[in-house]
């Protein structure tokens, strides 16, 4: 496409040898990519290898965490969802769980906000644009891990400081469907996000849609900038290798100027062609392209700039301007350094939320390697929040967040409609007389109570029999491990 076409279709735009070879290197993925359903007899089943090849295909169907009597059994279960959000499909055992909880993982978005910092120094609106773009690349790299993070409690917060100067707060405002918002803020750039995921089934696989809206202002220049990310599709639920892929288009639109970056993230195919790789360009708001950006999502990129057919311009060179941070050998659950600091109660501010996502005694004790204790305080904790509800429902009142308001803007998104909070002040507030304040000598934070309940933990009491009955019927399956069949079916939700 040239860049006077509109919309998204921008990111494969600027004639020339670059977006020759990256559409011809998606034409070659397309071409090769088989599919397996006559060998496995599941008709619309399809096994890719991103990291092997055509003579393996029988070998990597059978590869995957179940037996055959297993995939079976889930099939005939899970067959009629083909087509369907299976957001909030059923609990699931925490043998599939990793030590996090969504709201930690929307701050995983922060590893690399120092490339923000820069976008708010940056004279050039151009590589401003580069700066701010690449940061929301970045992401990427931790969100391909397969694990599922814990789904967060209505009233659930999480805090983080002691990062790039920065202050983030997340809050689960909505339990159906699951909403979470979050506020960062340094001395260069603010952001805020409302996240509401859906999901589409697809057999051996689930496509997830980030319905949200990302704004974050840089706070030099004024800029207000817009982010609409690429959907993810998690393959081989039950066939083959559980992995993560992110086909499609990123766009980010600076709204003060008109200027938007539109990058395309490629499919993968057989034998890896495309996984990872990502190209496209600035451009200016006359839809004009400015820089080019390429690389891959799970290495590094680089920028160069072009001429008006998207070619670099003579004397110029190609420049990384980002690159993925070493990442811990053999960890478990396949965490950066950061999603580790994410986890640590060293990035934790003084006197911590009762309710932050830290403090759950599953995710802890998940953690800690102990997963019966951890499947058995989910269980509870999940009771007690269906407990919570009852109590609403009865006195006719509804949930309030504590530091984020919803506000009247309905905001339209490539995947639907989505009702938008905003950052009440009320945090800023409280942490500015925490802060001020002469108290010493305090307690060790382990020690608090997970508390982000709307009625307080009287309701302890009465969900002790009923948590205790939850807790039998999530280790009842009708064949082993059922509900650990269903583990990617929500991933990320």
């Amino acid at each position: 496409m040239g860049s006077k076409d509109q919309g998204g279709g921008a990111a494969s735009s600027g004639g020339g040898f670059f977006s020759s070879f990256a559409a011809g290197m998606r034409s070659w993925g397309t071409a090769v990519h088989k599919s397996v359903n006559g060998l496995l007899g599941y008709e619309g089943l399809e096994v890719i290898n991103p990291d092997g090849g055509t003579d393996d295909a029988e070998e990597e169907a059978l590869r995957g965490r179940w037996k055959q009597e297993d995939r079976d059994s889930y099939w005939k279960m899970m067959h009629k969802y083909i087509g369907s959000d299976v957001t909030s499909l059923v609990t699931l055992p925490v043998i599939i769980f990793e030590p996090m909880t969504m709201l930690q993982k929307m701050a995983e978005l922060m590893e690399y906000c120092e490339l923000l910092d820069k976008a708010d120094e940056c004279e050039d609106p151009y590589m401003r644009m580069v700066y701010a773009s690449t940061w929301a690349v970045s992401v990427y790299f931790a969100y391909q891990r397969t694990w599922k993070p814990f789904n967060p409690i209505l009233g659930e917060t999480y805090e983080m400081v002691n990062h790039q100067g920065i202050t983030f707060l997340a809050e689960q405002v909505s339990h159906h469907p699951p909403m979470g918002v979050a506020h960062c803020e340094n001395e260069h750039f603010t952001y805020d996000i409302t996240s509401k995921l859906r999901t589409k089934f697809l057999g051996n696989s689930v496509e997830i849609y980030p319905v949200g809206r990302t704004r974050v202002t840089l706070k030099k220049s004024g800029v207000v900038l817009d982010l609409v990310p690429p959907l993810t599709k998690v393959n081989n639920l039950i066939f083959g290798r559980t992995w993560v892929d992110t086909p499609g288009e990123m766009v980010m639109t600076n709204l003060t100027t008109g200027d938007k970056v539109v990058l395309y993230f490629q499919p993968c195919g057989w034998f890896g062609a495309g996984r990872y790789e990502v190209d496209g360009y600035v451009y200016s708001a006359a839809e004009e392209p400015k820089i080019m950006i390429t690389g891959k999502w799970n290495k590094s990129l680089s920028y160069q700039p072009c001429d008006q057919e998207g070619d670099p311009l003579p004397g110029t060179e190609l420049k990384e301007i980002w690159r993925v941070a070493p990442a811990p050998q053999g960890d478990k659950y396949q965490y950066t350094h950061f999603a580790h600091k994410i986890n640590s109660f060293d990035t934790a501010p003084k006197k911590l939320l009762a309710s932050d996502s830290r403090l759950r005694p599953d995710r802890y004790a998940l953690e800690k390697g102990d997963m019966s204790k951890s499947g058995a305080e989910k269980s509870r904790l999940e009771e007690q929040q269906r407990a919570e509800k009852r109590t609403r429902d009865a006195k006719g009142e509804q949930f309030t967040p504590r530091w984020f308001n919803m506000t009247d803007v309905v905001a339209p998104t490539p995947w639907g409609d989505l009702e938008i909070y905003e950052y009440n002040g009320k945090y800023t507030e409280y942490r500015a007389a925490i802060d001020s304040s002469s108290v010493t000598g305090e307690t060790d934070v382990t020690s608090t109570e997970f508390n982000p309940w709307q009625y307080g933990l009287a309701l302890l009491v009465c969900c002790a029999i009923s948590g205790f009955r939850a807790l039998v019927v999530s280790m009842t399956f009708p064949f082993p491990f059922n509900a650990t069949i269903i583990q990617e079916v929500v991933y990320f939700m």
